[in-house]
């Protein structure tokens, strides 16, 4: 059995004061049982802070890139060894922001999950169609390349969490309906079976458009939806503990 992941994206979101929400959510969690894992991905800034103030082994820390190198002349970026000192043991990569905005391809995502594997943490990998080439008919083929190009060889189907995320549904108020998220998380899983055999059956999958306290339960209760990628319901401390509440009652 996959154990669920419920991750939040915090994006460029949180000050010093954040640690508040952090501190809540921590609470939250001990009321709550055991069995799936939660995790927080706070601005570069935060994860130290967070690390150190962080009371309880239940709530986890990552990362929301990292660059390819471990060390070098790159202005602004963090690598993966970067993120581990700093407390985090997930770090995401290839998420729709950045493959839009910074121009990330797939052949630079898997990059970017052999410098976490390098670091000895844990790449969440993130793929997604936009809404053009869903109504074009693509989103099958779109998924499935993204998946087959940016997982690197040295993967092995154990190692590392799959996201994915209907780039159309991310913060617009659209969500996707159970059928669609079903048969993109039911291809996924074909595709890493197809790849990794039996280790590929154990890949967490999680849902990343839009996860919220309202239809958490029904995306959660899908045969292949194995947690979420938490964006804005992340930074509300009573929507995060709300979706994970959803998830462990249904284990």
């Amino acid at each position: 059995m996959i154990r669920p992941l419920i991750a939040g994206n915090w994006k460029m979101n949180g000050l010093l004061a954040s640690l508040d929400i952090m501190r809540e959510m921590e609470s939250g969690l001990s009321s709550l049982q055991d069995k799936a894992d939660c995790l927080i991905c706070p601005p570069a800034t935060l994860l130290a802070s967070m690390a150190a103030e962080k009371s309880t082994s239940r709530l986890k820390l990552g990362g929301q890139d990292c660059h390819s190198e471990s060390s070098g002349a790159h202005t602004g970026d963090t690598a993966a060894e970067m993120v581990a000192d700093a407390g985090g043991s997930y770090v995401i990569v290839g998420h729709s922001e950045r493959r839009a905005d910074h121009g990330e391809s797939s052949e630079i995502v898997a990059t970017k999950m052999k410098a976490a594997f390098r670091a000895g943490i844990t790449p969440i990998i993130c793929i997604g169609e936009t809404l053009d080439e869903r109504e074009g008919g693509k989103t099958l083929d779109v998924v499935s390349d993204q998946l087959a190009v940016s997982i690197p060889d040295e993967a092995s189907g154990t190692d590392f969490v799959v996201a994915y995320e209907p780039v159309w549904a991310i913060g617009t108020g659209k969500v996707a309906t159970v059928e669609q998220v079903a048969e993109i998380h039911d291809a996924i899983r074909a595709a890493l079976e197809n790849r990794f055999g039996a280790q590929g059956a154990g890949t967490p999958i999680l849902y990343g458009g839009s996860m919220k306290p309202e239809n958490a339960a029904g995306l959660l209760a899908l045969s292949n939806v194995n947690g979420g990628l938490i964006g804005g319901a992340s930074l509300k401390a009573a929507d995060f503990l709300a979706i994970y509440a959803a998830c462990v009652s249904q284990l």
